[in-house]
């Protein structure tokens, strides 16, 4: 269990954790009409802590906001300023913040929309989200009976509160059926996303991932990885890949910010590729790790310190 920190971000003001407490009639407790991002901070060399990527991750809290009508009573300026203030009230070099808006109580139904609209933020250390023997030897995953979000039912570039139970149900599937994560297919079979990363295949040298047009979220880790690999000169495609590609693979990874770069060794019980991380996994997570911490100047406008002005 992750130890939240003791000032939770609510409203406009930092609270005690233990005072961030909602109605329990909160209208997205019960209908899922809320928003959320998940933004990791990291540790430098110096020992100075910074976010990664806050900027895509805010533009991408508004955006989800914007699909679902839902305004925020905030700038993007002010939770900027907000999230770094959780990271120093709570002592965090290195963690993982989540920010979330929500409607309240006032009224129920789903045609309460002039509920206030509320926003949070807390923040706790997290390590590993798939294990650190995970991020060193590869998970085993499981292609789930569940299918991804549907396009015209959901909107799945929204980073949005009720569309995961789609993910729950298929990561409790792998779970109950002894893996560590699932593979969701897209309704017409290709290859989606994992539970709650995007993923990436490599055969002979070149990197495939399914491309925006298939209903993944768009991930900011996957981002920063197509932007690494190019740079890298890997030859990668963003286009359909389909389920038996994953069992003739060299490497399979998953990406997120809770997950980083994560490998993966067996899909549906074959090991992918010799069973082990491969080459081109282990360079792009070796990278991605080093860029996050600041040791490479190439990606340093990625990084926002902690400590600083109110710019983002």
């Amino acid at each position: 269990m992750p130890e939240i920190g003791t000032q939770v971000w609510l409203d406009g003001k930092l609270v005690p954790s233990e005072q961030a407490t909602v109605h329990v009639l909160t209208h997205t407790l019960h209908y899922g009409y809320g928003v959320f991002e998940g933004i990791r901070s990291y540790e430098g060399e110096r020992g100075a802590g910074s976010l990664f990527r806050l900027r895509e991750h805010l533009q991408r809290l508004f955006d989800s906001a914007k699909i679902l009508k839902l305004e925020i009573p905030f700038s993007a300026e002010a939770l900027s300023a907000a999230c770094r203030q959780v990271l120093r009230a709570n002592g965090l070099k290195e963690g993982y913040l989540r920010p979330l808006v929500f409607l309240g109580h006032g009224k129920m139904g789903l045609g309460a929309f002039a509920n206030p609209v509320r926003v949070a933020i807390a923040g706790w250390v997290w390590g590993a989200y798939l294990g650190d023997d995970g991020m060193r030897d590869g998970i085993r995953a499981k292609v789930s009976s569940f299918t991804r979000i549907h396009p015209n039912s959901n909107m799945a570039r929204g980073k949005i509160v009720g569309q995961y139970v789609n993910s729950i149900l298929a990561k409790r599937e792998a779970v109950d059926g002894g893996y560590d994560e699932c593979i969701l297919l897209d309704h017409q079979g290709w290859i989606a996303e994992g539970s709650g990363e995007n993923i990436f295949v490599v055969r002979e040298g070149k990197i495939l991932t399914p491309p925006l047009s298939s209903p993944i979220l768009a991930g900011v880790t996957r981002d920063t990885i197509i932007r690494l690999a190019k740079d890298e000169g890997y030859e990668l495609h963003q286009c359909n890949v389909p389920r038996d590609e994953l069992y003739t693979s060299d490497e399979v990874f998953l990406t997120g910010t809770a997950a980083e770069v994560t490998p993966v060794r067996e899909v549906d019980d074959r090991p992918v590729g010799t069973g082990r991380p491969g080459a081109v996994t282990r360079r792009l997570q070796k990278l991605y790790r080093d860029v996050v911490r600041g040791k490479e100047p190439r990606y340093a406008d990625w990084l926002t310190p902690i400590e600083g002005g109110a710019g983002q």
